[in-house]
């Protein structure tokens, strides 16, 4: 018998919601090709270990959905996501040290609105919670999920694989 994906991630503490909807299921490729939550594909491929750079690229990808919801002339959202897009394209400790920088500028922007995440490589991450949190407002959620599932399948078209780490 197949071990269950949930079974094989549960060492991660997947949120309620994701490990209700894997369910039974046992083929990583058929969930990953499924799944209708990108920031569920996100942390699951944080978890087991995927490279950073493509990480933080289709995390920012993601995030510049969000900027629907930034109110006009506030530009820290968008500089922490080139921030964390230059470092993804050449990972070097100043580009780490600029998207921390701007990392922060944009929590401290979003603070009221989303959570906010302080390392270098999370610098779009904490764009894309920003997005969350005034999509759920918004009533749009599931739409810009969906939309970020098919954003990280296309940076991660292959299901991660879950014995990595």
């Amino acid at each position: 018998m197949k071990k269950t994906i949930i079974s094989r991630i549960s060492k991660y503490s997947p949120c309620s919601d994701a490990a209700t909807w894997l369910g039974n299921q046992t083929n990583i490729t058929e969930a990953w090709n499924a799944c209708p939550r990108g920031d569920w594909m996100l942390w699951l491929a944080a978890r087991v270990g995927v490279e950073r750079p493509t990480l933080v690229k289709a995390a920012a990808a993601c995030a510049r959905l969000s900027f629907v919801y930034v109110k006009e002339g506030e530009i820290r959202p968008l500089k922490a996501i080139e921030a964390a897009e230059a470092w993804a394209e050449n990972p070097t400790e100043e580009n780490r040290k600029a998207a921390d920088a701007a990392a922060y500028a944009a929590a401290y922007a979003a603070y009221d609105a989303a959570y906010a995440a302080y390392d270098a490589a999370y610098a779009a991450y904490a764009a894309a919670n920003a997005a969350y949190a005034a999509a759920y407002a918004a009533a749009k959620l599931s739409e810009i999920l969906k939309q970020c599932a098919d954003i990280v399948r296309k940076h991660y078209p292959t299901a991660p694989d879950l014995e990595r780490k």
